[in-house]
C-alpha cells in the first residue's frame, strides 16, 4: 500500500502538461525560431497577464494537492526519502520532463509578454525548478511521503535544459519529448497500473518514454538537411509492478511473475516549431505538438531483447 501511494504521489507532476495546454491557449503561439527577434513583436501580452495565469495556475495546483494527494496525512517533522532506484529511474525523467515544460513555457511566455531575454531567462527558465521545489519540500512534511534529493536533481536538470542551451547558444536545440504505448503489464495488473486510458498514462511507468530530440543538421552539415528533421534517443523501462521490486499481488488476485530492465532507443522525430508558418493557430498547433515525440519508426536496445526494430513507436 505504501509504495502504491508513492506511485500515485508522482502523477500530479503530469500537471506541467495541463500548464502548457493553457498557457497555448493564451499567448504562447510564437514559433521559437522567431524569439531571436522578440522585439518586432507589435502584439504582446502585459506581463503582469502572464504572471497572473502562472499564479492562478499554480495557486490552484497546490489548492489541489492539499485536497487530494495530502488529504488525511499527517503532518510530521521533515524527513528524506531515497527513491533514486524507484521505477528503474522512469519517473525522475518525469520529473525532469515537468520541469522542462515549465520552464519552456515560462521562458516563451516572458518573452511574448515584452521581457528582454534576460529577464526571460532568469524569472522563465528557472520556472520548473522553483515551482517544483514547494511541493517536494510539502512531501518532506507529510507522513507516506518524503523529501526525494533525486527528485531535485531530476527537476533542475529539466530547468537547466532550457536554461543552459539558451546561455549556451541562444537557441533551444535539444528539444525534451514523452511519448506514452499502452502496455500489456497494465491490462494484466488488475488495476495496479490503472484501470482507464488516462488513468494507465499516468500510473503506468513501463509505458512511458523520454526522449532528447535533435536536429539533424546540427551534426551533419547540410544545408539541404531542413531544421525540423531531429534524431530522438529516448529511455524507458519495462517489467515494472512496483516502486523498487516487484508486487506478487493486488485486491486478492496474483500479478504475472516478469523480468525488469531498461530500454534505450533512436529514432527520426520531428521539431515542429521549425517548420515555418504564417499561420498563428499552426505556429500554437506546432509549440504544443513538441512536447510529444511523433510516432516513427525505431531502433530497441535492451537487456531481455537486445536488439529490436519497431515499424512505428509510440
Amino acid at each position: 500500500m505504501e509504495s502504491f501511494c508513492r506511485q500515485i504521489k508522482h502523477l500530479k507532476f503530469i500537471s506541467p502538461i495541463l500548464f502548457i495546454s493553457c498557457m497555448l491557449s493564451f499567448n504562447l503561439s510564437a514559433r521559437e525560431g522567431n524569439a531571436q527577434t522578440d522585439s518586432t513583436f507589435k502584439e504582446r501580452i502585459p506581463v503582469a497577464r502572464a504572471v497572473g495565469y502562472t499564479a492562478a495556475y499554480y495557486g490552484g495546483s497546490m489548492y489541489v494537492l492539499g485536497k487530494t494527494w495530502y488529504k488525511g496525512r499527517e503532518v510530521v517533522p521533515f524527513h528524506f526519502y531515497n527513491d533514486n532506484q524507484g521505477w528503474l529511474q522512469v519517473d525522475k525523467f518525469g520529473h525532469a520532463f515537468g520541469s522542462y515544460v515549465y520552464s519552456y513555457a515560462g521562458f516563451h511566455l516572458l518573452l511574448n509578454a515584452g521581457a528582454t531575454r534576460k529577464e526571460a531567462l532568469w524569472y522563465g527558465a528557472t520556472l520548473g525548478f522553483i515551482l517544483q521545489t514547494p511541493i517536494e519540500i510539502m512531501d518532506g512534511i507529510h507522513e507516506g511521503y518524503g523529501f526525494s534529493a533525486g527528485d531535485m536533481v531530476a527537476n533542475f536538470m529539466g530547468s537547466a535544459l532550457i536554461f543552459g542551451q539558451e546561455l549556451a547558444v541562444h537557441d533551444q536545440v535539444v528539444k525534451f519529448k514523452f511519448s506514452y504505448s499502452e502496455t500489456e503489464y497494465a491490462r494484466r495488473a488488475n488495476g495496479y497500473l490503472g484501470t482507464t486510458i488516462l488513468n494507465r498514462i499516468l500510473k503506468d511507468y513501463n509505458a512511458q518514454t523520454y526522449w532528447l530530440s535533435v536536429p539533424v543538421n546540427k551534426f551533419i552539415k547540410r544545408e539541404k538537411i531542413p531544421g525540423w528533421i531531429c534524431l530522438s534517443v529516448g529511455y524507458g523501462a519495462n517489467g515494472m509492478y512496483g516502486e523498487f521490486e516487484n508486487i506478487t499481488e493486488y485486491r486478492g488476485v496474483p500479478v504475472p511473475e516478469v523480468t525488469r530492465y531498461r530500454q534505450f532507443f533512436l529514432s527520426p522525430d520531428i521539431d515542429w516549431t521549425r517548420i515555418k508558418t504564417g499561420s498563428g493557430f499552426l505556429r500554437t498547433l506546432f509549440t504544443a505538438m513538441n512536447f510529444v515525440k511523433f510516432p516513427l519508426p525505431a531502433l530497441e536496445y535492451n537487456a531481455k531483447d537486445k536488439l529490436k526494430g519497431h515499424w512505428l513507436y509510440f
